[in-house]
């Protein structure tokens, strides 16, 4: 009785310590009335939608901050981000739906709450249902486009998302590659970067760094969004009050919200979080139909594939989870590589004197994808401590890639090799490490944040 006694205290009084931490908090938010008057909305399915959008808000920012992000020129009053956040009824799973800004919607009939026209239903691109009537228009556009009833609003602008990063302590991510934008600054280096929030901006607005243009970017912001859950949930944020506090406060001093997203709601995202990890969360792009459809005194859109499109949208109102559930250990992650294994053409040497290493390490290569030649051969000379790969220099990429597979191999340039990779297996090998290429067509595939958050 007395332990029973005890531990009611302590939950109470954590209860209590939670529930003052954030008392308050909601009163600083800047209220929209995102569900004023809205009718004939899709029925409500289990678990909580929470609909995020991404606005330009620049005059919000310092001289100094528009000299360093690149944030010159006039604010456009449009939507940079759409994403369908889902929440678990169980609390045990998010779910994140990128919406392309450039997606073919039809209008709902709505007064501009600019101009104070009224305007029948029409066709436009997703970012101007912000233009022309602010949250209110956004949501009924949305649900009319997916048949999902949103539960809640929430608007994040330049200025609150640098603010939250840097209260989190910044978010680490990873890169293949060297990315660089000359319209937003971005330039990073390839490896693992910790971003500060100035530097978060750009890597989730660069849309020029490669040829995908927005799908590109939604792939960044959805690897984004995983590393920033594993930086709250690992880092002890929601475990400290105080700290837990303090990040709140600068994310709900300049965000705007709906009326009915409050304490109750913080506390019970926060409680649910706890328990989350990367692969909690899972991360798709709308399926694309056509790229670029036409459509007059609009200009190119994106139009989804409609039947691919209402599959997501199913799960998430039947509360069901978008990524294939994986119910054995599929060890460590693929590690993303720059060229594509079935281009690297591999020669399996064995400097070992462990008889069948060379074919296993053949076959090992081949089942992640690498071009062997399926014919391993005896290396020459004294038994090799380390494993080696020989590559011609002008293949430095392709055995880059190789030498990712095989950690802690040894890299050496030899001029006329040609397209080859000889690797001559060491006595440290241990076995080949999964790689995969890149690829914007998996924004369309669902994944779960640990298979893109940095191993």
């Amino acid at each position: 009785m007395r332990m029973a006694t005890t531990l009611s205290v302590l939950v109470l009084g954590a209860g209590g310590i939670g529930h003052a931490v954030v008392t308050g908090l909601d009163t600083g938010i800047d209220r929209v009335d995102a569900f004023k008057d809205m009718k004939n909305r899709p029925q409500a399915g289990h678990g909580m939608n929470v609909l995020v959008v991404g606005t330009d808000g620049r005059e919000r920012i310092s001289e100094e901050e528009r000299q360093a992000y690149r944030l010159g020129g006039a604010p456009c009053r449009c939507t940079d981000t759409v994403m369908i956040v889902h929440i678990s009824e169980d609390r045990e799973r998010a779910s994140v739906v990128s919406l392309p800004r450039d997606s073919y919607a039809e209008m709902p009939e709505h007064v501009d709450t600019t101009t104070g026209k009224r305007h029948q239903a029409h066709p436009v691109k997703l970012n101007a249902a912000y233009a022309e009537g602010g949250p209110g228009l956004t949501v009924r556009t949305v649900e009319s486009m997916t048949g999902v009833k949103i539960d809640h609003y929430l608007e994040v602008d330049f200025t609150s998302f640098m603010r939250t990063v840097d209260a989190v302590g910044g978010v680490r991510i990873c890169t293949t590659r060297p990315m660089k934008d000359a319209y937003t600054g971005l330039d990073l280096p390839a490896g693992t970067h910790e971003l500060s929030g100035g530097q978060a901006l750009q890597y989730v607005r660069s849309r020029h760094v490669d040829g995908a243009a927005d799908i590109g970017r939604m792939q960044r912001q959805q690897r984004f969004v995983a590393a920033l859950i594993h930086q709250v949930t690992s880092s002890g944020v929601l475990l400290n009050p105080v700290r837990f506090r303090t990040v709140a406060r600068t994310m709900m001093t300049s965000v705007r919200a709906d009326r009915d997203f409050g304490t109750h709601q913080m506390l019970g995202l926060a409680k649910a979080m706890r328990t989350f990890s990367p692969a909690s969360s899972e991360f798709v792009s709308v399926p694309i139909g056509d790229m670029s459809f036409p459509v007059k005194g609009i200009g190119s859109t994106v139009k989804w594939d409609a039947a691919k499109a209402q599959k997501i949208f199913q799960s998430l109102r039947e509360d069901r989870p978008l990524a294939p559930l994986r119910t054995v250990a599929t060890g460590p992650q693929a590690v993303v590589v720059d060229v594509a294994p079935r281009t690297v053409r591999v020669q399996v040497y064995n400097g070992t004197r462990t008889g069948g290493l060379g074919r296993k390490a053949d076959a090992a290569l081949r089942g992640t994808g690498f071009h062997t030649t399926g014919v391993p051969r005896t290396g020459q000379g004294p038994e090799r401590r380390r494993t080696l790969v020989e590559y011609d220099p002008g293949w430095d990429r392709s055995a880059k890639a190789l030498a990712a597979a095989l950690p802690g191999a040894e890299l050496r340039a030899v001029k006329g090799q040609g397209g080859t990779m000889k690797v001559t297996l060491g006595a440290d090998y241990r076995g080949v490490t999964a790689v995969r290429v890149e690829s914007h067509t998996a924004a369309f595939e669902p994944v779960t944040g640990d298979q893109v958050v940095c191993p």
